[in-house]
């Protein structure tokens, strides 16, 4: 048996020398086992990914299809983005006779292995998801797939799977806002992005410096800072503007850190878009409510939750092979709003 090779019941009591009804017993804790056996047993079962299926036991001994459950990953309830992403999901599931199952793992790798352990055992017939900020290994997604589950990644996909995956230009959604800031008369623009272990991070900060490129002008890493949140943009952001060399523009990687800039340098007494000109990425609701209302990139997630739902359920249904990659790109906008000039 390979590595790879998702292990069984059989397996298991092969290994200890036991029944399989002993394996299973000692799984759901069974205090008939004796103590010692039911930890080892438990011990070796998590070491090599095997997730006791208890509704798939129930599914095999009936006549009773797959369910109609799909499991969905979000980050953080909290993000209007992915909030907008559900409601796309739950929509399309709706409509073609799905229901969704929603866990968050805020950011937290164990949380999200954890979640997905979860949902195996829960039996659902797909996973949607978008993987956390600390994730950097991908060994309980690739046991998803193993198992047969499909799989769809949205907005921070992994490239350690090769699962499908819907996303949106983020390169050219920052290209086209830098270029925008550079066009207004922005020549100093700094960067606030993400960890760089999410490839819309990497992809957001390429289309910045080539933006930058394009327009003849030079890269300083000194204006590239890795922040994405409103309270570290209002940390970082006095230091920036103090500088004597200081950046008349700024790209956020969302409106959140966005709005936290806006803030800081009204409070120090800039002029806003005159002194210093501010673009984020999502157009969400605040992106309304700040005042001057903020430049933004239009992510239009409630489409990519409808991409990612349609993809998966076509696998659920024999319609895309489940070993078929699916990749979808969902094209930005630029929104013009008050924190730039026109």
């Amino acid at each position: 048996m390979s590595e790879s090779t998702p292990i069984t019941m059989k397996d298991i009591a092969r290994k200890f020398g036991v029944s399989v009804a002993t394996v299973s017993r000692a799984l759901n804790d069974n205090k008939r086992i004796s103590e010692p056996t039911r930890k080892a047993i438990q011990a070796y079962a998590l070491e090599h990914g095997f997730y006791p299926n208890i509704i798939g036991e129930q599914l095999r001994h009936s006549k009773v299809k797959n369910t109609h459950i799909i499991g969905v990953i979000v980050p953080q309830f909290a993000h209007y983005y992915f909030a907008t992403i559900l409601s796309g999901i739950e929509e399309e599931a709706n409509a073609r006779g799905y229901y969704i199952m929603v866990a968050q793992s805020n950011e937290k790798y164990e949380r999200e292995v954890e979640i997905c352990r979860n949902f195996y055992k829960s039996r659902v017939c797909g996973v949607i998801v978008s993987q956390a900020k600390d994730t950097v290994r991908y060994d309980h997604f690739q046991r998803l797939i193993d198992n047969g589950i499909p799989l769809v990644f949205y907005d921070r996909i992994s490239t350690g799977v090769d699962s499908s995956r819907v996303v949106v230009d983020d390169y050219m959604g920052a290209f086209t806002a830098v270029s925008h800031l550079v066009d207004t008369g922005c020549r100093r623009i700094a960067f606030y992005g993400a960890p760089l272990t999410l490839e819309i991070s990497k992809n957001r900060l390429n289309g910045y410096k080539d933006a930058l490129l394009k327009h003849g002008m030079k890269i300083d890493e000194s204006l590239i800072r890795y922040c994405d949140n409103r309270a570290d943009a209002e940390a970082i952001t006095p230091q920036m503007l103090e500088r004597n060399d200081r950046p008349d523009g700024f790209f956020a990687v969302n409106d959140d850190t966005a709005i936290g800039i806006l803030y800081t340098a009204k409070r120090m007494g800039f002029r806003i878009p005159d002194d210093v000109g501010i673009c984020g990425f999502t157009n969400g609701y605040r992106a309304i409510a700040c005042d001057p209302m903020l430049t933004t990139v239009e992510q239009r997630g409630f489409q990519v939750g409808e991409e990612a739902a349609n993809i998966l359920i076509r696998q659920v249904e024999g319609l895309i092979p489940k070993d078929k990659v699916e990749r979808r790109v969902v094209r930005t906008k630029l929104i013009v709003r008050g924190t730039t000039k026109e």
